[in-house]
Order: structure tokens, then sequence, then C-alpha cells
């Protein structure tokens, strides 16, 4: 089987994981590690690119993959941090009980 294939199958997989919990899930920090595991799923995918594709060898989808990883790291770290302030305010991270946020 062709490595690209396998990136491109493991890359699916993971982000119908992802999509998966960010969909089914209440609470705030699974839809967080959803969209951390949908991010993944794309760089998994770019990286396969980068390695096995018709032109492999070139920079630029690596260093889309760095800015994703900090685009991750940033999203990650706002989202607990609003987490932690819903869970402060509200004494729970449901996110159909944050509802009552709205202004």
């Amino acid at each position: 089987m062709n490595p690209l294939t396998l990136c491109i199958g493991l890359s699916a997989v993971l982000f119908c994981i992802g999509l998966a919990a960010a969909l089914s899930r209440s609470g705030a920090i699974f839809v967080l590690l959803g969209v951390e595991l949908m991010l993944n799923a794309a760089n998994v995918n770019l990286v396969g690119f980068w390695r096995y594709g018709p032109h492999a060898g070139s920079v630029e989808p690596l260093l889309f993959v760095l800015f994703a990883i900090a685009v991750a790291a940033a999203e990650a770290a706002v989202g607990l941090a609003l987490v932690i302030a819903v869970h402060r305010r509200l004494k729970t991270v449901k996110l159909s009980e944050a509802n009552q946020l709205k202004g």
C-alpha cells in the first residue's frame, strides 16, 4: 500500500474521531480535544503530502504545519482559560449551561 494512502487514511480517521468528539460531547474539555484532533489530522495530511506527494521536499507544507501547531497551542491556551473562567462562575464546564453568560 502506498504510504501516502496510509497517511490520508490515518488523517481521515483522526479527523472523524475529532469531529465526533466535538459534536457529541457536552463538556467543553472534550470539544477542545476534538478540535485539537482535527487540527492534528490536518497536520498529518500535510506532512504526508510533504513527504510522499508529487512535490516532495518543498518547505512550504512544513512551514504551514508549524503555523498550524502554533495556532493550535494558542487555541488550547485560550480555550482552557475560557473553560476555567466558566467553571469559576458557573461551577460546571457543560456547554449547554454556559448560555447563561449571554449579555
